[in-house]
């Protein structure tokens, strides 16, 4: 076999026998050193570490992973929606600190609610030998990850409840907080509140439309299928279905919005309008720079940053053998009054509570 040279002024990454080669000991002593086993004498492991510094010598995981009798590899999969999204990197932030305590390393990537995509990103994090598993799921049946919790790689989910599957979750009450905000704008007197919402076969999307329908009812109000819009993923989408909606000859005189960016899209909708000011809004999920716009942004608020640590916690607590039946949390929310929400409609106002 012909050996193909490598380029002037390349180096090749070094390996644990060039450490060895370098510190003047067997390939074993070094193994021993590197994966931190003991019986080793000083010297020599003194030797061993300076080559490994000298030559920036880098473990490989992969391997090491075979290696360890517990065939462990220090590292978890995050498969979130988006990464670009608030939320999403609001959630991987905090699971990566807990990770850090635990010096175990975070593979990230975004699922972008394509379940094919997320099947093959399932697929990849395997071959790579994860520990475990945190999982927004873009699909809807969720019984091929048990696959994976018999080859003893836990998975939990997040944001989205498991469907035909045995994990432990940390999904807040979506339903309880837009049932809160929906409530609050019909107390300042509205009565025709349009809803904006994710995709519907997005369990969550599903439970804040719930949500929504649970307040009108309480008032009395039938809801309107032409004041529910769902299938939104963009700014751009939701500004799209706010401007038709404006358009109505008996438009909504409130708004809630059932994701971050969807509420973004309405702001733009209303400012273009020169409505901010005289129809309500209110939306699930805080973001930046939300308290600044005029008005202020009111919006049901989660601990994202809990969300994230408990489910870090609760992975962690299962890589470590933790055997106890399936858990499902629900942080509770909170309804965060900052002004848009606020705006009177043209009904009574009834005493708040």
């Amino acid at each position: 076999m012909t050996e193909v040279p490598v380029p002037a002024g390349v180096r090749s990454r070094a390996t644990l026998k060039d450490v060895a080669r370098h510190a003047g000991v067997s390939l074993k002593t070094a193994s021993r050193v590197v994966n931190g086993e003991p019986g080793v004498v000083d010297e020599l492991s003194r030797r061993v570490r300076a080559a490994v510094s000298e030559l920036n010598y880098q473990p490989n995981l992969g391997a090491r992973a075979l290696r360890r009798r517990d065939g462990r590899s220090s590292t978890i999969a995050v498969l979130l929606e988006d990464l670009s999204n608030p939320y999403s990197a609001r959630v991987l932030r905090a699971i990566e600190e807990v990770a850090r305590e635990r010096a175990v390393s975070v593979l990230a990537a975004s699922l972008e609610e394509n379940p094919e995509r997320e099947h093959q990103l399932v697929v990849a994090m395997a071959r790579h030998r994860v520990d475990g598993v945190i999982i927004a799921p873009a699909s809807e049946d969720h019984a091929y990850l048990g696959a994976e919790q018999d080859a003893g790689v836990p998975v939990v989910f997040v944001d989205r409840p498991p469907r035909n599957l045995e994990a432990d979750a940390v999904v807040v009450d979506a339903r309880a907080g837009t049932r809160e905000a929906v409530a609050h704008l019909l107390a300042h007197g509205h009565r025709r509140v349009a809803f904006l919402g994710d995709l519907s076969r997005i369990a969550t999307a599903l439970e804040r439309r719930a949500g929504y329908r649970d307040a009108l009812a309480a008032a009395g109000i039938a809801h309107d299928d032409a004041f529910e819009v769902l299938e939104l993923r963009s700014i751009s989408a939701a500004r799209e279905a706010a401007d038709h909606l404006l358009d109505l000859p008996d438009p909504p005189t409130a708004f809630f919005a059932g994701q971050n960016l969807l509420t973004m899209g309405v702001v733009y909708a209303l400012r273009a309008r020169g409505l901010s000011q005289r129809v309500a809004l209110a939306g699930f999920d805080d973001f930046d720079l939300s308290d600044v716009l005029d008005p202020a942004i009111t919006v049901v608020a989660q601990d994202v940053e809990a969300v994230g640590r408990r489910a870090a916690e609760l992975l962690f607590a299962r890589i470590e053998g933790d055997e106890q039946p399936a858990r499902s949390e629900a942080p509770p929310t909170r309804l965060i009054v900052r002004g848009s929400g606020e705006i009177a409609g043209p009904g009574p106002l009834r005493a708040l509570h």
